[in-house]
Formats: structure tokens, sequence, C-alpha cells
């Protein structure tokens, strides 16, 4: 099952469990994970991308050593809301995804990258630190973003 509407994706995890967020990028799969309550997510792995079906058996590992029930998928829609050419990739990793039943909850993301590139900013990181920690972070923002929305809905 995938899904833009939180109350599906709470429905399909009754009894909650940890989740797995993804920034899907097109060199890097940035994750991040929160615990089986849903209060916080963090960043956990970064994954360079390299063959779907490597960086998928990658996936398929981190879902399994850390017990994930359901999948947070970050979609890069367009300021106006509307699809882009992202969007649609992203889209179809989340099909490719979908055989592993576990259910996938594609969250708006289009803030995610700028917000945490102006907190690493804030924090004075340099642009070697930044680079190698956007992605996980994004991801984190992402997951805290859809748990934030899944409590409240």
């Amino acid at each position: 099952m995938i899904t833009t509407d939180a109350a599906v994706f709470r429905d399909a995890l009754p009894a909650g469990g940890r989740l797995l967020g993804l920034d899907v990028g097109t060199k890097t799969i940035g994750t991040a994970l929160c615990d089986a309550g849903w209060s916080f997510a963090s960043p956990a792995h970064l994954i360079k991308r390299s063959k779907f079906t490597a960086d998928k058996a990658e996936l398929v590992a981190l879902i399994g050593q850390q017990q994930v029930k359901g999948l947070v998928i970050g979609l890069p829609l367009n300021l106006d809301g509307s699809d882009s050419p992202r969007t649609q990739s992203t889209r179809a990793f989340a099909r490719n995804m979908a055989d592993l039943d576990l259910p996938i909850f594609l969250w708006d993301e289009r803030w995610s990258t700028a917000a945490v590139e102006r907190q690493m900013i804030a924090e004075d990181l340099s642009r070697a630190k930044r680079a190698e920690r956007v992605d996980k972070l994004a991801a984190s923002y992402i997951l805290q973003g859809a748990i934030d929305a899944l409590a409240t809905g």
C-alpha cells in the first residue's frame, strides 16, 4: 500500500512500530529512523546509490535489523504542489519497494533540504560537512514531519 494520506497510513499500522524515513536522491539515499511510538526521528545511514537491486538489498537489511514496520518516503513536489520529473522518479522508487509488504507513506518534502541546509549553516558547519550530512538529516526532517502529522491526525 502506497499513500499520501496520513489517516490511511496510520490505520495500516494500528500498533505503531518503527518507521524508516527516506530521502531518495539521484546519488544517495538518506535514511532516518523513529521510535516505535512515533515521537522522534533520528538520522541513520547514507546509502550511496548504485543499481536499484543493491540499493534495495541495503534497505531490506536495515529494515530487518531495525524491525521497521513502515516506510516514509520524501516526495519532491514542485513549489506549486505539482509533480516534477523527480516526483515521478520517487513514485517509481516507492512502487518498486511495494513488494516488501510494508505500508509506504509519501510525504511532501518540498522544504526539507533547504531547512536542513539553513540549520547547518547556522551551526557554522563547513561546506564539506554539510554535503556529507544533508541527505540523512533531510530524511530525519521528512520523517519527523510525517510522524508529527500522524500523531495529530
